[in-house]
C-alpha cells in the first residue's frame, strides 16, 4: 500500500483514554502460570466496566495471543467494532539481554502481532526499551514504522523505555530524523509515589521535542508500592529495587494499614491524580494500570471512581469521547474528586516521608551513558 492508504489518523490526543489497562500481567513475568488465568472473563469485565484501551509487548510472552483471543470472542466482537478500542503494543524487545531493531524483524514482529490479536491494523507500536540499542538503530527502527504506517498497518508510533533524557533525546533526534514528532513516550515508574521525574524532568523535555501524548505505566513501580511486595514470576525475584527501598516500602504500606488505607490504592491514586493534572487540551499524560485478574481489576476500577468526581468523567477516562479536553483549571476542579485528593495529601506526605532518602531513587538505568 502507499501513503494514500495511511488509516484515518486525527491527533492520538484526542482519542487516547486517560486510563490504559497494561498487559504484561498475562506474562510469566509477574504471573508463575498465566495461561492459568480467566483472561477471557477478565477482559470481557473491562469492557463492560468501560475500558477502551490495552498495552502489551511481545516481550511479555504469551500476553499478545491471550489478549488477541479474548479479544475474538463473540462476547466482545458482538458488542464492539474494532475501530471502538486502541490495541498498542511493542517490538524490538526479544528477551532480557537481546534486542532486534532491524527492519526485517520490526515487520515480521509487527506482522506477528497482528496475527496475535487478528486484526489488520495495530493502534500504537513502541520501539520497546529503546534505551538498550544504539540510537542509529531506534531511528531504523522508526523509518520502518513510519512504513508501516503508510502501508496501514500502524496508527501511531512511539519509543519506551526507562531513563527520561534517553527518551528525550531519541525524541529530538526523530524529529530530526523523519521530519515529524512521535506520536507518543512511555515512561516506566516515574510518575508514582515514589518518583516524581516524569513531571519535573521529562514531560518538559518530551514537549520541546513535539511530543503531546506520554503514557506513564508501573504506576505502584511494578508492584513495589504495595502491601505484598515486588511479584515474583517464573523469572524469579528480577524486580530492581534494593533491600532498603523495599524495607522503606513495607514499612509505609504497615503506617497506611494502620490509617485503614492500603499503600496500593493510595499509590494508583496518586498516580492517576499527577497525570490529570498534567494534562491539558493539546497534551495527554496517561496511565497504564494492571489486570491480572479480576481482583486486581475491580480494585483498580474503584480506585478509579473514587478519583474522578463523577460517573460520567470515570466513563470518559477509560473510553475517551473527545477525551476530556482540559481547557482551563476550573474544567479540571470539576473532573476531579476534590475532597479525595485533599484527603489523600495527608497520606501522600507520610508515605514520601518515610521514603526520604529514596525517592526519584532510579529502577532503571541508561546503558547508553
Amino acid at each position: 500500500m502507499d501513503a494514500s492508504h495511511e488509516l484515518p489518523s486525527p491527533p492520538l490526543h484526542d482519542i487516547l483514554p486517560q486510563v490504559i489497562l497494561g498487559g504484561a500481567g498475562f506474562s510469566d513475568q509477574l504471573h508463575p502460570d498465566p495461561a492459568s488465568l480467566p483472561a477471557r472473563q477478565i477482559v470481557q469485565e473491562a469492557f463492560k466496566l468501560g475500558f477502551r484501551a490495552f498495552d502489551t509487548s511481545p516481550y511479555y510472552g504469551d500476553s499478545e495471543r491471550i489478549l488477541g483471543d479474548a479479544f475474538s470472542q463473540p462476547e466482545i466482537t458482538q458488542q464492539f467494532k474494532r475501530e471502538d478500542y486502541l490495541i498498542m503494543t511493542k517490538c524490538g524487545r526479544l528477551s532480557s539481554d537481546k534486542f532486534d531493531y532491524s527492519p526485517e524483524w520490526v515487520r515480521e514482529s509487527i506482522d506477528r502481532s497482528l496475527s496475535n490479536f487478528k486484526t489488520t491494523y495495530l493502534d500504537v507500536v513502541f520501539c520497546h526499551d529503546a534505551e538498550f540499542v544504539p540510537q542509529a538503530q531506534v531511528m531504523t527502527a522508526l523509518s520502518t514504522l513510519y512504513e508501516l504506517v503508510a502501508e496501514g498497518k500502524v496508527r501511531y508510533v512511539g519509543v519506551s523505555g526507562y531513563p527520561l533524557e534517553t527518551l528525550a533525546r531519541l525524541a529530538s533526534e526523530s524529529k530530526r530524523v523523519h521530519g515529524r514528532p512521535l506520536d507518543l513516550i512511555q515512561a516506566w515508574g516515574q510518575l508514582t509515589l515514589q518518583n516524581s521525574r516524569l513531571a519535573t524532568v521529562g514531560l518538559p523535555a518530551l514537549l520541546d521535542s513535539g511530543v503531546r501524548c506520554v503514557c506513564s505505566s508501573s504506576p505502584l513501580a511494578i508492584g513495589l508500592l504495595r502491601k505484598e511486595g515486588v511479584p515474583v514470576g517464573t523469572r524469579g525475584d528480577w524486580h530492581p529495587a534494593p533491600p532498603e527501598l523495599r524495607k522503606a516500602a513495607s514499612v509505609a504500606a504497615d503506617e497506611l494499614d494502620r490509617s485503614g488505607e492500603k499503600l496500593s490504592t493510595v499509590a494508583l491514586r496518586h498516580a492517576l491524580f499527577r497525570s490529570f493534572d498534567l494534562s491539558t487540551e493539546s497534551v495527554r499524560v496517561s496511565t497504564i494500570i494492571g489486570m491480572g485478574n479480576l481482583n486486581e481489576l475491580h480494585d483498580n476500577y474503584a480506585t478509579i471512581q473514587s478519583t474522578f468526581a463523577t460517573d460520567e468523567a470515570t466513563r470518559q477516562a477509560l473510553a475517551g469521547p473527545e477525551r476530556m479536553k482540559l481547557r482551563n483549571r476550573t474544567e479540571y476542579l470539576h473532573s476531579v474528586n476534590c475532597d479525595r485528593y485533599e484527603l489523600d495529601s495527608g497520606l501522600v506526605t507520610s508515605v514520601q516521608s518515610i521514603l526520604g532518602s529514596w525517592m526519584d531513587y532510579p529502577l532503571g538505568d541508561d546503558p547508553t551513558v
